[in-house]
């Protein structure tokens, strides 16, 4: 698809910030670096470059595997793994842990790395660990990933708390105090609910998408984003075709049933299984038997366009999930894609204003909210 001189225009002048990236996960698994070549890379500096990326949040994932065993560990490797690759290649990247950090990156011509802890389960049930992981860089805890963790119920696992337990509502507001985003993708709709009421800033969804177009557990119901919007947060679209194609998220759902799973005892196992549970080689292989249709680059934009409807323009942004997911719409099926993304959205009549809020400008504002309101 053609890009035209106007769209590239506004892709290239626009903040530009992807919140959520499992690049790390990719770079250790393989040892190798973000600047070195890896077939299965979605994001690595090339294609980030490419894409006009400007600020990358880079996911410290912490696996459920290292639930009770290890979690705070494996967190700290992989953010040492983020912080060391931005030393690396610093005549191109920087590290970033505020605001300020993405204008200047922005301005100096440089993509910013940024940190974000995804799995609740990585601070140990320890507001000490909270606080030295915030201390270390990290901006935002993703509260849960597919595993209800001790204080918070995940969407993709059996609920224990209601939601979250008052020692989940401490971590809540000890971020709040922190200045550390809390990232609402993965929790249960009643911890949701408890994290809207528990929170005094706005909340962020680092990588969802809408379930009135996508019937995932993972996606966000429309009560949902008018919530978020009420809060004064925002939602980034994934763009993981399981969460933003129904018929690709009925596959993988039906599938899943079908499927034994050892973890939901606590007990953990060695069976493959059909989730991020298991390490990622074994996914991949499991996702490429189901067969799923191709998800499409409009299919993103129709969750974009939604989200904009429901919840407003300035609560909706992107979180692509790159090399976190094994499906994306061709289009986008590295970072470089990006810029017809921007295309796509002004071509369906989104305003080049409002297209500057959604790639970047939304989170700023939110994230500057967030920053401002610390103790």
């Amino acid at each position: 698809m053609p890009i035209s001189a106007k769209s590239d225009d506004v892709h290239r002048r626009a903040i530009v910030v992807d919140t959520h990236c499992d690049t790390p996960y990719r770079l250790f698994r393989h040892n190798v670096h973000l600047d070195e070549h890896d077939t299965e890379a979605q994001a690595d500096l090339q294609s980030l470059s490419a894409g006009g990326v400007t600020a990358s949040f880079f996911a410290a994932y912490v696996p459920p595997f290292y639930a009770n065993r290890g979690a705070a560990d494996f967190a700290r490797k992989l953010i040492r793994i983020i912080r060391e690759e931005a030393a690396r290649r610093t005549d191109v990247l920087t590290f970033a842990d505020d605001s300020d950090g993405i204008v200047a990156a922005k301005r100096d011509g440089k993509l910013a790395l940024m940190i974000g802890v995804e799995g609740g389960h990585a601070i140990e049930d320890s507001l000490d660990i909270l606080r030295e992981l915030y201390a270390s860089g990290a901006r935002y805890l993703t509260l849960t990933h597919v595993n209800t963790n001790n204080w918070c119920d995940s969407s993709g696992d059996a609920p224990r708390h209601g939601g979250l337990t008052d020692f989940g509502r401490d971590v809540v507001r000890t971020m709040n105090d922190l200045g550390m985003i809390v990232d609402v993708s993965h929790v249960s709709d009643d911890a949701f609910r408890a994290v809207i009421e528990t929170t005094r800033v706005p909340v962020v969804a680092t990588h969802s998408s809408c379930r009135a177009l996508c019937r995932h557990p993972r996606n966000m119901t429309d009560d949902m984003l008018r919530a978020l919007a009420e809060n004064g947060g925002v939602c980034m679209i994934n763009f993981f075709s399981a969460f933003i194609s129904d018929d690709v998220a009925q596959v993988i759902m039906k599938a899943q049933k079908r499927r034994a799973d050892p973890y939901r005892d606590g007990t953990g196992g060695t069976e493959e299984l059909p989730d991020d549970r298991t390490d990622w080689d074994t996914y991949l292989k499991w996702f490429q038997t189901l067969g799923c249709p191709s998800a499409t680059l409009d299919q993103v934009a129709d969750h974009i366009f939604h989200a904009a409807e429901v919840a407003g323009i300035d609560h909706v942004g992107i979180g692509s999930d790159f090399d976190g997911v094994p499906a994306l719409p061709t289009e986008l099926a590295t970072a470089a894609g990006l810029p017809l993304l921007t295309a796509r959205l002004l071509d369906r009549g989104m305003s080049e204003g409002d297209v500057a809020k959604v790639l970047g400008g939304n989170f700023l504002r939110v994230f500057r909210a967030i920053e401002a309101a610390r103790r």
